[in-house]
């Protein structure tokens, strides 16, 4: 698998149940109630944060799903953690329901509005970026999405394009990626961490292949646990 300059590998890529995986992340934050239990899903661009996030949702009944891009539309690519804890985080802490329209989305007239209703067993938060310290006492599990950077590169040139403007937006956004990866190492820290990439046969509607990073192993019956808090 080739990653990015510093990102370590995985180890022990194996196919579980989403059940499992669910299972595996309320574990690390047993007990809440009268609010959703809050996960973080990240990743690098295209390496499947949105599919698997999509997949949770539809197998999670009563979940929802928030996408840090639409925070992030025209304000900045990093720069947004404190409108997520303002607007979304903070309400779903409260028990309450999100109904937030980005400052950058007024003015730009972009349509619509964030919206999560109250209620929701699970609220998965989805984006590159959204595992960090910043956030940390917001995110109650987490999920780092980790994957072949030429795979993603593939993905990313079938949905986005290849032109020049596109080459140099990818540009512009590994300067800011980069750095802030190697700082707040998501795959290091993840609660459970789901391979992108991979070529151990599964069924991706009710399994996904997880590995274990440097905090992590395997209980006696071959789940994922965590050995480590540090």
């Amino acid at each position: 698998m080739r990653l990015h300059a510093g990102e370590t590998e995985a180890a022990g890529w194996r196919v579980v149940e989403l059940a499992d995986v669910v299972r595996r992340l309320r574990e690390e934050k047993p007990g809440v109630t009268r609010r959703p239990l809050v996960v973080a899903v990240d990743g690098r661009g295209g390496a499947g944060k949105s599919t698997l996030a999509e997949r949770l949702r539809a197998a999670v009944a009563g979940s929802e799903v928030v996408h840090t891009d639409d925070i992030a539309w025209n304000h900045a690519c990093f720069d947004w953690g404190g409108l997520l804890e303002r607007h979304v985080l903070a309400p779903l802490h409260g028990g309450g329901a999100v109904e937030f329209r980005p400052p950058a989305w007024v003015a730009h007239d972009g349509p619509g509005v964030i919206r999560v209703a109250a209620g929701a067993d699970v609220v998965w938060i989805e984006g590159t970026g959204i595992i960090r310290a910043e956030l940390a006492g917001w995110i109650d599990a987490s999920i780092w999405v980790q994957g072949d950077l030429d795979e993603q590169e593939r993905r990313l040139v079938t949905r986005d394009g290849d032109s020049a403007e596109q080459r140099r937006h990818v540009a512009a956004w590994l300067e800011e990626e980069l750095p802030f990866m190697l700082r707040e190492r998501p795959w290091d820290v993840a609660t459970v961490v789901a391979a992108g990439t991979t070529g151990l046969d599964h069924d991706p509607e009710r399994q996904v292949v997880v590995g274990c990073n440097a905090g992590q192993g395997l209980d006696e019956k071959g789940r994922v646990g965590r050995t480590s808090r540090g």
